[in-house]
């Protein structure tokens, strides 16, 4: 798969260009014990700073390279592997170049927002790595757009059934179809919660009408079917339930696989709403460090 030739890329090419540079890193950091303690002010400090520097300001340009797919260079799979193992390197730069201190200024904020974003690069490695195996076994080689294709036809086929049984037996099965929830909002989405609902004849209200009920994964519903099985009044609904009832059981499937499907990409498209703000924020942060060590040291 793509996403693990990510890794791969070129016979491990930019994992091996990494290691040489974290090696190089780490031995200009430990020749500052020669004649001193290590500090972000020596020469080597600097040399270190401008590496790590110039490494995040080439990390964030891949934003901007995705978007020019026309343009020339290395392919977009060699540059995607080069931004997740210098990402790495520039991580260990940076933090041999500030000795790994941590402080309430814009230099320590500056570090502290590296790990973070650093973090959740590693984060979306994995995303990326298991999200689109994830969602191929979920699809089992059916688009989103037919999924949505079946469960539209599965309703039309349950409505109908539905309405050749006992009139509470209609109402309910019509209110679970219309009042099926899929998606929502964010945390829904990631979470992959089901707030559907539907009308149970079985708990009447104060003025006998059915009432409310949840029916997350549609299982109310096929339970109170399921249950009427047995309480039916001719043998030619009993047979109409016993259609209803698979058609019930196979949209309760396709439902969960669509609710899987948005929670997959939901992961993918958070990540990015978190990782891209983070970076630019890293990006103003390491200007602003930059600017000031000019200035004021």
């Amino acid at each position: 798969m793509i996403f693990t030739g990510i890794l791969s890329y070129r016979g491990y090419r930019y994992l091996w260009w990494s290691l040489g540079l974290s090696t190089f890193a780490v031995l200009l950091f430990a020749s500052q014990y020669a004649s001193d303690t290590a500090r972000g002010n020596t020469w080597q400090g600097y040399t270190l700073g401008s590496i790590a520097g110039t490494g995040v300001l080439w990390l964030g340009y891949l934003g901007v390279r995705k978007r020019r797919y026309a343009a020339g260079g290395a392919p977009m799979l060699g540059w995607s592997s080069a931004h997740v193992y210098l990402g790495l390197a520039v991580f260990l730069v940076a933090t041999l170049h500030s000795v790994a201190h941590l402080s309430f200024t814009i230099h320590g904020m500056t570090y502290l927002l590296l790990t973070v974003v650093i973090i959740s690069g590693i984060v979306g490695v994995y995303l990326y790595l298991t999200c689109p195996r994830a969602t191929a076994d979920n699809r089992q080689g059916v688009s989103r757009a037919q999924l949505f294709a079946e469960l539209l036809d599965l309703d039309r086929r349950a409505r109908e059934l539905a309405r050749r049984c006992d009139p509470r037996v209609a109402a309910a099965v019509r209110s679970a179809v219309e009042r099926t929830v899929i998606g929502g909002g964010a945390l829904a989405q990631l979470t992959g919660a089901d707030r559907s609902l539907f009308l149970d004849p079985d708990r009447p209200g104060p003025a006998g009408e059915p009432t409310l009920a949840s029916n997350a994964e549609q299982r109310a519903i096929t339970e109170f079917v399921s249950s009427r099985i047995p309480r039916g009044d001719k043998r030619a609904e009993v047979a109409t339930l016993q259609q209803l009832l698979p058609i019930l059981f196979r949209r309760q499937a396709v439902l969960r696989r669509i609710r899987r499907d948005i929670q997959l990409q939901s992961f993918l498209e958070f990540w990015l709403y978190v990782h891209v703000p983070l970076s630019v924020g890293l990006i103003a942060a390491l200007l602003t460090h930059v600017v000031s060590v000019f200035l004021y040291w």
